[in-house]
């Protein structure tokens, strides 16, 4: 049972749940009250925007979670650097990078398995993030380092705490920006109306610094275009993505952030690039670099010069 506090009183249900249980999502607090499985004060709540006030009591009914079993597949992953440690792979556009909610195959990590199904190693039993350290979107293709030990995923992991790791980007975007480069430090935090998205904040954000260079100026058609040289010295989620669009150069294709855009795009056009870390076993500094995939030089082809 749980009691509201001063400090959520007077919030909606669903807000004060995802405040006293932060392990879960206001949505998935959200469905639960839809299916009655939440009570207030000993009467069931379906009513997700109903305010709690001071002491009142709340019971949950969970539903018994399914175990999820990773599936080893046969996916094709071009890898461009694999030891006892590590494997480091330029990620197809389109692939997610662990099983989750909608995408419980066709994975990295069920590509990886599919490759050879000792991946996971000593890694923890039942975990569906085996050995990995950090992740792209779906739709971002690049370099990609997966850890293939518990020893390594932790030095590893360090390494991106530790801001130890180098990442470099290549973004095509709407529009020129008003400077050939610059540094972006702001704050990055949850949209306050979709949850789903992420946006630039005055406060209560993560503190996120984007740094680019533009490598490619021309137009496609009557449009502008840019091919932008982009480094994140964090690793927010979207980082690049809501930078871009808060400075009114998105990335073409970019569904999300993009809005309206005259330039069809079966991606959003970003790419990591060039990865650098230390070794998680050895401490030497490692450094790859991903091709630029063909539809980027499509496009790159059909730019006009100004």
């Amino acid at each position: 049972m749980l009691i509201v506090d001063e400090k959520n009183s007077g919030s909606r249900l669903d807000q004060c749940l995802a405040k006293l249980i932060p392990d879960y999502s206001r949505a998935y607090f959200q469905k639960l009250i839809k299916d009655g499985r939440v009570s207030l004060n000993g009467k069931a709540c379906k009513v997700p925007r109903t305010h709690v006030e001071l002491d009142a009591q709340i019971e949950i009914d969970f539903p018994e979670e399914k175990k999820i079993e990773l599936v080893a597949e046969n996916i094709d992953l071009p890898v461009l650097y694999e030891d006892e440690e590590i494997i480091v792979i330029n990620k197809p556009a389109g692939i997610v990078v662990h099983p989750a909610a909608g995408n419980w195959t066709g994975t990295v990590v069920n590509a990886l398995l599919g490759r050879n199904d000792e991946f996971v190693g000593d890694l923890s039993e039942g975990d569906l993030r085996p050995g990995i350290v950090h992740r792209l979107d779906k739709d971002t293709s690049g370099c990609l380092v997966v850890a293939k030990t518990k020893q390594s995923q932790f030095q590893l992991s360090k390494a991106f705490a530790d801001r130890k790791v180098k990442k470099t980007y290549l973004a095509l975007s709407c529009g020129f920006p008003k400077e050939d480069t610059e540094r972006i430090n702001t704050l990055i935090a949850r949209h306050h109306v979709n949850r789903k998205k992420m946006a630039v904040v005055d406060r209560n954000g993560k503190m996120a610094i984007t740094v680019y260079r533009v490598i490619k100026k021309g137009k496609l058609g009557s449009n502008p275009v840019s091919l932008l040289e982009v480094n994140i010295l964090t690793g927010r989620t979207h980082q690049i993505r809501v930078h871009l669009a808060d400075r009114n150069i998105p990335i073409l294709g970019d569904s999300v952030y993009g809005g309206r855009q005259n330039i069809s795009c079966a991606r959003q056009m970003l790419h990591a690039w060039k990865l650098s870390f230390p070794h998680p076993k050895t401490g030497e500094m490692m450094e790859f670099e991903s091709p630029w995939p063909d539809d980027f030089n499509e496009i790159l082809d059909r730019l006009e010069k100004l």
